[in-house]
């Protein structure tokens, strides 16, 4: 029986058809990319990736032109750890998340300054390549030898890969960062590609989602950056079985609820339209989800006022470090609700 409109929770979206706020995302995300206050001081290490969030969103909504891609093209190539002249970094090379080291401002291919505590970073390295083909640049001045080399240095023996070279935690979100490296350079030399299959193969987890690693919990996240891994490999038929993909779209199709949520038990979040409906969109069964559920359940949570999402309706969009996420589900939405061209 249909809940009336006195049991649906307040600001559910369901029964009414919401509009998107277009013009107060663009705005949002054109302050991401202008000066952020003080208290978002702690994310400068990562400031690559917020500008990845923003960019990709202001893409999808056909809003670039807001912005000096230029400019913003310089800055990214001036964050590449280039090889010093005797290319004893080699291995710490990729693209590092800020200049918060103080390096000298170089955006060409000329050698780079050794320092002792600069190194790529594996998640920086994929949205700073990300940024700049979003920005339309042809990647000439990206040294993808130096690159490859320092994912290589990355990568562990159980076939996943760390953030840094001197070593991090090390899961399914930097095999996807890896395999998107390798394929934007249309290269896969940056990684053992065996090793990594065989690390999300173990990831499986016994009610079929994939985890961030052998014997831990299914999740959505992990299961797209899985599932996104093997599709830019060309593996996903090879490592899977019929029966075993289907088993994981039948997992992926019962996290919708209205929204999705990335667990089961748990409540539905914004950011699982993407994390989940992308997994689906890659298993080629998105056809089968409810559409106008998640639309209306994404639109109930934005800010009326200064653009943004939260997690759930009637709430505020996360602030300091949780606002950092928000940006990226922004991002995310925007993917899951087909913006582009309406």
């Amino acid at each position: 029986m249909a809940a009336t409109e006195e049991e649906r929770p307040a600001g559910s979206g369901e029964g009414e058809r919401l509009d998107f706020l277009r013009d107060r995302h663009v705005r949002f995300f054109q302050r991401c990319l202008q000066v952020l206050p003080e208290r978002y001081s702690s994310l400068e290490t990562s400031r690559l990736t917020i500008a990845f969030f923003a960019l990709s969103g202001l893409d999808m909504l056909d809003s670039l032109d807001v912005v000096n891609k230029d400019d913003i093209i310089e800055w990214i190539y001036s964050l590449q750890v280039l090889p010093t002249e005797d290319r004893s970094n080699l291995n710490r090379c990729g693209f590092r998340g800020s200049s918060y080291l103080g390096i000298p401002f170089n955006p060409s291919k000329n050698p780079g300054t050794a320092h002792p505590y600069d190194s790529g970073h594996i998640a920086m390295t994929y949205t700073g390549l990300s940024c700049l083909v979003i920005l339309g640049d042809d990647l000439s001045r990206v040294n993808k030898e130096a690159c490859l080399a320092g994912l290589r240095a990355l990568q562990l023996e159980d076939g996943s890969f760390c953030a840094v070279p001197e070593g991090s935690e090390n899961d399914m979100r930097f095999v996807y960062c890896a395999s998107c490296i390798c394929y934007m350079l249309n290269n896969w030399s940056g990684m053992d590609m065996k090793k990594a299959i065989n690390y999300i193969r173990r990831s499986m987890s016994y009610d079929n989602g994939l985890a961030q690693g052998a014997g831990l919990e299914s999740h959505g996240g992990s299961t797209f950056c899985g599932i996104a891994s093997l599709c830019l490999m060309g593996k996903l038929e090879e490592v899977f079985s019929e029966k075993e993909l289907n088993r994981i779209k039948r997992w992926c199709i019962m996290r919708q609820q209205n929204g999705y949520h990335g667990r089961p038990n748990k409540p539905v979040d914004t950011c699982y339209s993407f994390w989940v409906g992308a997994t689906l969109k890659l298993l080629k069964i998105f056809q089968y989800t409810n559409f106008e559920k998640n639309r209306n359940y994404i639109l109930s949570t934005q800010d009326r006022l200064v653009g943004g999402f939260a997690k759930w309706p009637d709430s505020h969009p996360e602030k300091l470090q949780e606002n950092y996420n928000s940006i990226g589900k922004i991002k995310f939405i925007f993917c899951g609700l087909k913006i582009r061209g309406k």
